[in-house]
């Protein structure tokens, strides 16, 4: 495809109309509901970003003293509006027995909020952990969310955040440990898990907050091959202990760090980026920094009763709250549900905004469908467009920060880690040393990365590498990139050969708000 194009990945096909042969063919009816063609130009989010974005970005760089957006984050939506738009450029796939080809437009590969990158990367995730990382073994998911103040903290300063994930790690061992001795495993035992960081809440607000899946047990290690020791669920008890240890010690070090605990801001950043910074505060607080209803809260809708539950405690079977911080460990999987596991390790790294949930008014506000009522009645959020895509920016994460982490015997430098991580078996012979002594086998590096029809078949079921109309092989025959040629073959499929427009920015007052 060329380097320039390097970063683009195919993601969905375009149906042009099919080559007629004598081989056994579908109907239309059956070959798109074998694979529905994505148009991501007529969602709402994609217009909502293509008609306000410019307008968006004019109002954060109103204040000529502030800087406004960071590139990155400017990256992110102009990425966002070129991801699956065929004008862009595409992969003519064509069968080997009847000619049918098909379009496959490519992706923008976005980390912050784009529904299709972050379905793929999270199924990709998915199939990754429970192939080649997570053995049949019990997992358990441990939740950690923490106080509005220090999820602007996290969300700011990546190396805090890694600080407060060792802390709590290391809480989190302790009791392992703890639980095996106890159970009589005087053996060198260790623990393995993963940690996913998830940047956003259910409300599209900032909440940076840790998903672990830890392995239900330890490990002993003693021995050339490491033996699995389950352990005994965490009690109530234990869990509330946990929680107050976390808070305790996170707290203290924040403390020591010079943190304000009481406050959501802090004066250690660079004016320059101020502006960015309120932006992510107010989504931390769910309230709006930008525009004319800045440092107001973000509206909702339901049958909302009068009350305030933020830092209500939350009760129920090994879940526990202290001081802002709290703790969910009661999802677990057996070593033999390899699905259920899947499907816990899509929710966790699922992308931020589900469109099935997202719609727009005939006034142009936006709502947005709560997974879960919250405790006051709200069922629904309502945005203005230039709202949503101040909520949009402050989730995109900064560049060449991971998301997920390794630890334990999971972890890439675990002098263990080969024990219960397997990788690929190397099938090329072993090379002899001079001494005729055989060397012993060395596995492959496992690859994170599974190719994009793998993905589609092990999610919907659906082999894009064959054809709908004949059953014969597909196959990729030329990559087209240059825009004349894309839009002759655009225009003779009767399809949009140009780029959706990209609305110039408007005046203010760029909206009203008749009637709130």
């Amino acid at each position: 495809m060329g380097r320039h194009k390097r970063r683009w990945l195919a993601v969905a096909l375009a149906s042009p109309v099919p080559h007629y042969t004598s081989c056994r063919q579908l109907s239309f009816a059956e070959v798109f509901e074998s694979y529905p063609t994505r148009n991501p130009s007529e969602t709402v989010l994609y217009k909502v970003v293509a008609e306000n974005l410019e307008t968006f970005l004019q109002l954060a760089e109103s204040d000529p003293n502030r800087k406004g957006l960071p590139e990155y984050v400017k990256k992110e939506f102009y990425d966002y509006l070129g991801c699956g738009i065929l004008a862009n450029g595409f992969l003519r796939l064509q069968c080997e027995s009847c000619k049918h080809e098909r379009l496959l437009p490519f992706s923008c590969k976005g980390r912050g909020f784009c529904p299709s990158c972050g379905g793929r990367r999270m199924s990709e995730l998915a199939a990754f952990l429970v192939d080649e990382v997570i053995a049949h073994v019990p997992i358990r998911q441990i939740v950690l969310s923490f106080p509005f103040p220090i999820r602007f903290w996290i969300a700011k300063n990546p190396k805090l955040q890694s600080k407060l994930l060792t802390t709590t790690i290391r809480a989190i061992r302790a009791l392992y440990l703890k639980k095996a001795k106890k159970m009589g495993y005087a053996n060198k035992c260790e623990i393995a898990l993963v940690t996913v960081i998830q940047r956003f809440g259910g409300s599209i607000n900032l909440n940076p907050h840790f998903h672990m899946l830890w392995v239900d047990g330890v490990y002993d290690v003693s021995t050339d091959e490491a033996k699995f020791q389950e352990a005994i669920p965490p009690t109530d008890e234990e869990i509330r202990s946990l929680t107050e240890t976390l808070s305790k010690r996170i707290l203290k070090y924040l403390k020591k760090k010079g943190y304000p605990i009481d406050d959501e801001r802090d004066n250690t950043h660079d004016d320059n980026d101020e502006t960015f910074f309120d932006v992510q505060a107010a989504s931390v607080s769910s309230t709006i920094a930008l525009g004319e209803r800045s440092g107001q809260k973000v509206r909702r809708l339901g049958l909302v009763t009068p009350g305030n539950f933020e830092g209500a405690r939350i009760d129920g079977e090994r879940c526990a709250s202290y001081k802002g911080f709290s703790l969910h460990a009661n999802v677990s999987t057996k070593a033999f549900e390899r699905e259920k596991l899947e499907r816990l390790v899509r929710y966790i790294a699922r992308p931020p905004v589900a469109m099935d949930r997202l719609h727009q008014r005939p006034d142009g506000l936006i709502t947005y469908r709560l997974k879960k009522k919250y405790k006051d009645g709200t069922e629904r959020l309502l945005f203005s467009p230039l709202e949503l895509l101040e909520k949009l920016s402050a989730i995109v994460p900064k560049p060449r920060t991971h998301v997920t982490r390794y630890h334990g015997l999971f972890a890439p430098n675990s002098k263990h880690r080969s024990k219960i991580v397997k990788g690929k078996v190397n099938e090329k012979k072993k090379v002899k040393a001079d001494t005729d002594s055989e060397l012993p086998e060395r596995p492959e590096k496992t690859k994170s990365k599974m190719s994009w029809a793998k993905l589609l078949n092990r999610v919907f079921k659906r082999d894009v590498t064959e054809c709908h109309f004949c059953r014969g092989k597909v196959k990729v025959v030329s990559a087209i990139l240059e825009e004349v040629v894309i839009e002759r073959i655009l225009t003779h499929l009767e399809l949009p050969a140009t780029i959706p427009d990209i609305k110039p920015a408007r005046p203010p007052p760029q909206e009203e708000f008749e009637g709130f």
